[in-house]
């Protein structure tokens, strides 16, 4: 390589295949907080952070993971166009040094590319306890890159990287990478080369890269041609496709694919040494999933792990919630007492203990809980357990219409659906992706926790755990009940099978466990100090108009609406205005139902608790429970699914959810009083 002209900012590109550890190196590089999770699929955007060195700053850009650069999904052409059309400076590929070989695949393109790469044999310790010996520096020789060794969950190897990066992203890249595809295949290269030198190159890309693409069948590479040359290539093209075809019996593709996994298998055989006392039988991993994994103990197995994470969520986080509940009532105490000290007058004193304090302090009573919810999934998470999970529930998923990747999708929507949404850019079928945005709102995510915390424990309080499963429960049997139906009569056809990377168990290290749970309460203290407070005191001031109405009564212009409301749910057994404002704020965002009740009915968990008891029963507070899982998404949800899907499946989305939840709350109030008479 020799000296390109100085720059003071460089850009580099992440790429790897999914689980290599690509978002860690990039939290570790740039000091960013993005989420990580031992299971493919977490990234699915590009994410973008810098850092300094030798006073030049290095733009980086995490790329969602991708096993090549044939594109097959949204988030696989987010990192193609990157790599292809962006051209940045250099290139950090991440492979798992564990799995070398099938991650070297995405590399040999990478090289044949003709990008500046840094090679990053991430998860060395891993390799070493497996009794892997990889020769970098062999290695770095063969394919004329820098070769560095990286364990990125405890940030060795990082400064190395760093300079390597900086020193790449500054030097003028070598010959693009040259792999031998066999007489045929290169002679139609060449002849389709020629072609584009006769009527003008594609500016930055080396054409034997085109003309290897274009073989390939990825037709979306002729974009990079004048009209005048693809009139030229297109024919040609054609003709050298067709004789091909006639000479591989396996397909063009299969035929590159096989080659560049051959190089692949000979850089391993020639730079990499397994100890003769590997272990050559099945790991831990293979014997835990011998159980996980399993036919008829994996579902159990499954189900029981997710009811002991929400018995522990409960057990743990009720005296946690009890303190913070009795010290916002004190708080409110306090602060009307202060207040009324002061002469201040009595609508402040009222905005203060009712609005901000009964309502925010209502949701914030429930940090606690949240918290450990998310602890909880990033333990799952990180502990390479729900890869698992996803492959167990295949079964079913695909018997009743989805794709067994969908399920990743929807295990995050336990967390938040927007991301939920954005995770379903890894199904390769647009019909697939719709159909799992179509459902991922009705899985629980943490805003509805509240609501189902405040209810279980007035009503259900020894079985608190228990009830808030049911609705985990009830929210993934309604998903695949409509999957079925919109698979029926909108989407016909069947999904395909999953293959998934089943990534090696490993013990969550415990930093990377507390900041994604500090970074997600963080988010929901956020919206708390924010949207929510915002809400409350609108709702509080339309509680107090007109001016001489009794506060929060049903005179009042929320009273009037509420009113409007109340009708509607009466079958479903909360047909009081106070219930149907909440749902109505909820669509704002679903911990409001919660604030909009603490406004409203009482502040403090005792005048809450007993306001409730008063307007429900334990049957008609599990029908409301259902019906704030199930009814229309948030705003910011429905937001999500407009950018994703369109503005047509979002209203489609809000009008069946709204529609099913109040059947099944009318359903579950109903049948429940005829079988209590």
């Amino acid at each position: 390589m020799t000296a390109a002209p100085a720059k003071r900012r460089i850009r580099v590109a992440i790429a790897g295949n999914p689980n290599s550890g690509k978002t860690t190196i990039f939290n570790a590089l740039t000091g960013s907080s993005q989420h990580v999770g031992n299971w493919p699929g977490v990234t699915v955007e590009r994410k973008e952070g810098r850092f300094s060195f030798q006073g030049h700053e290095v733009e980086v850009v995490d790329l969602p993971g991708t096993y090549s650069l044939t594109v097959y999904s949204l988030d696989e052409k987010v990192a193609h166009d990157y790599l292809v059309r962006e051209r940045p400076d250099a290139v950090l590929a991440v492979v798992d040094a564990a799995n070398l070989e099938r991650n070297l695949y995405l590399v040999v393109q990478l090289l044949e590319l003709g990008a500046r790469v840094v090679l990053d044999l991430n998860m060395s310790d891993v390799a070493a306890k497996q009794g892997t010996a990889i020769d970098a520096a062999g290695l770095s020789r063969v394919l004329n890159v820098p070769v560095v060794e990286t364990v990125a969950s405890r940030g060795q190897g990082l400064d190395e990287l760093r300079r390597a990066l900086h020193d790449a992203g500054r030097t003028e890249g070598g010959p693009a990478l040259r792999v031998d595809y066999g007489p045929d295949i290169e002679a139609e290269a060449a002849a389709l080369e020629s072609v584009m030198a006769g009527c003008g190159d594609a500016p930055g890309l080396p054409r034997r890269w085109l003309a290897l693409r274009l073989l390939e069948g990825d037709a979306d590479e002729l974009h990079h041609f004048s009209p005048a040359c693809r009139a030229a290539l297109e024919p040609a093209l054609g003709r050298a496709r067709t004789r091909l075809e006639s000479r591989l019996p396996g397909g063009i593709e299969a035929a590159m694919v096989q080659r560049r996994h051959a190089y692949a298998h000979g850089l391993v055989h020639e730079c990499v040494r397994e100890a003769p006392d590997a272990e050559a039988g099945p790991t831990a991993s293979d014997r835990i999933d011998r159980v996980a994994t399993h036919a008829w103990f994996g579902v159990p197995l499954f189900l029981a792990v997710m009811g002991l994470a929400f018995f522990v969520v409960f057990r743990a986080g009720a005296p946690l919630a009890d303190l913070v509940d009795t010290g916002f009532g004190k708080l409110a105490a306090a602060a009307s007492t202060l207040l009324a000290a002061a002469h201040a007058p009595e609508w402040v004193g009222s905005l203060v203990a009712d609005g901000l304090i009964g309502g925010v302090g209502s949701v914030l009573v429930f940090v606690p809980n949240v918290a450990l919810l998310f602890l909880v999934i990033s333990l799952l998470e990180d502990s390479g357990y729900m890869a698992r999970a996803a492959f167990v529930m295949d079964r079913f998923m695909h018997a009743l219409g989805l794709h067994g990747k969908s399920f990743i999708p929807l295990m995050m929507g336990f967390g938040c659906c927007v991301p939920a949404i954005l995770a379903t850019r890894t199904l390769d079928a647009r019909k697939d992706r719709l159909l799992t945005i179509l459902i991922s709102p009705l899985m629980s995510c943490s805003a509805r926790l509240p609501i189902y915390t405040l209810f279980a424990a007035a009503f259900f309080p020894r079985r608190q755990w228990l009830v808030v499963f049911s609705l985990y429960l009830l929210g993934i049997l309604l998903a695949l009940v409509v999957a079925r139906v919109a698979r029926r009569l909108l989407f016909p056809g069947e999904a395909a099978p999953l293959i998934i990377e089943l990534p090696p168990y490993h013990a969550p290290v415990l930093r990377h466990l507390l900041r994604h749970t500090l970074q997600r309460t963080g988010l929901f203290l956020r919206k708390a100090g924010t949207t929510i407070a915002l809400a409350v005191v609108l709702l509080w001031l339309l509680a107090r108009l007109p001016w001489g109405a009794p506060y929060a009564s049903e005179g009042t212009l929320i009273g009037r609406i509420g009113s409007l409301l109340a009708p509607l749910f009466a079958p479903a057994g909360f047909g009081f205005w106070q219930a149907g404002v909440s749902l109505l704020a909820g669509i704002v965002a679903k911990e409001l139902v919660v604030g909009t009740m603490g406004t409203l009915m009482g502040t403090g968990s005792q005048g809450l608790t007993a306001a409730l008891h008063a307007q429900f029963t334990p049957l008609t507070a599990y029908a409301f429970m259902a019906m704030s899982l199930i009814y229309v998404p948030c705003v910011a949800t429905i937001a999500a699914i407009r950018r994703e899907a369109g503005g047509r499946w979002a209203l489609l989305a809000t009008g069946y959810s709204l529609a099913l939840g109040w059947v099944v709350a009318v359903a579950i109030n109903q049948v429940g009083r005829l079988l209590l008479r």
